[in-house]
């Protein structure tokens, strides 16, 4: 639903949770990533960084959702709300995928050593809802980004969290 007399400067800051969202996806999940699975194999610990940072972005986007109600105009909570429960979500998917890799992991006495192809092979189906998720959440934050500027909110947004009488629906 678009809004009408959004300001420009509450546009901004509507981006920003989606933009935070975009830089962890993107940045940390997709080039940080690909940059450690070079040294796997020397070093598998440091895929931990990975999940590390990103759990340290997705849990400030919850933090600061939380704060906006108070902090923010309604337009801008929205966004803010919208975010959050997408960052929930992913976190939900890194816990899977944590369980997994653990479980993998115990089946060998935690020696990383002794892991085998099938190992590996297991390890990547349980890697891959989290990858896919990243790829659709990047989509959907984009379309996010996109919904700010033209001052949109999702329906269920807007039927959760009715806006204040100064904020007018277009149409």
């Amino acid at each position: 639903m678009i809004f009408e007399n959004i300001s420009e400067d509450a546009r901004k800051k509507a981006r920003h949770p989606h933009e935070f969202f975009l830089i962890n996806l993107i940045t940390n999940h997709i080039l940080v990533f690909v940059g450690l699975l070079g040294m796997a194999k020397q070093e598998p610990w440091a895929l931990l960084i990975v999940p590390v940072v990103s759990i340290g972005i997705l849990t400030y986007l919850i933090w600061r959702a939380a704060l906006s109600r108070k902090r923010d105009s309604w337009f801008v909570f929205c966004h803010w709300q919208l975010c959050a429960r997408r960052s929930r979500f992913f976190i939900g998917m890194i816990a899977l995928m944590g369980l997994g890799i653990a479980a993998i992991l115990a089946s060998v006495g935690g020696n990383v050593a002794d892991l085998r192809p099938g190992h590996y092979a297991i390890g990547g189906m349980v890697m891959l809802p989290t990858l896919f998720s990243v790829l659709v959440l990047i989509i959907m934050e984009s379309d996010a980004v996109h919904k700010a500027n033209i001052s949109d909110v999702p329906e269920w947004l807007v039927k959760k969290y009715p806006p204040p009488e100064d904020v007018k629906a277009r149409g």
